[in-house]
């Protein structure tokens, strides 16, 4: 299953590139599950992100290694791979793009993701969409 959504923020590439940081990241966190970051390595290639989801009655880890960082003068953007994840999901990549415009920047989370079966797939996807429809306003609030 894929997920884009774009985002348009009112900074400079550099300026939203620099704040993509562990206050970010915490801000971007839904409110469920509850997420504690036990790890938050950075956004270049090798770094590491482990966080802890608490579903009330049991956690569970989610541990994603940055895989590709690239940089030009038109767009920056690193890939993170999940390489352990919740029970819920078999496959996890996102690709997260910082792309010049005009009179600021896009954000585009580019998502892709599986499940154990394709029932599942297509049960998580609604959620899954509007877990990244909720940083709209969180991005277009920090980078404003």
């Amino acid at each position: 299953m894929n997920i884009k959504i774009s985002t348009k923020v009112n900074q400079s590439l550099l300026q939203v590139w620099e704040g993509f940081n562990l206050e970010l990241f915490s801000a971007l966190a839904p409110p469920f599950p509850p997420v504690e970051v036990k790890e938050f390595g950075g956004c270049l290639k090798g770094d590491k992100v482990h966080l802890q989801l608490n579903f009330i009655l049991f956690k569970q880890d989610w541990i994603s290694d940055i895989i590709d960082q690239q940089s030009s003068d038109t767009e920056i953007y690193f890939i993170d791979k999940g390489t352990k994840l919740p029970f819920s999901l078999s496959y996890w990549q996102h690709k997260h793009r910082l792309v010049k415009d005009e009179s600021g920047t896009i954000i585009i989370d580019e998502i892709a993701f599986r499940t154990p079966t394709i029932i599942t797939d297509y049960l998580f996807y609604p959620l899954m969409y509007l877990q990244f429809l909720y940083r709209k306003p969180i991005y277009q609030k920090v980078f404003k």
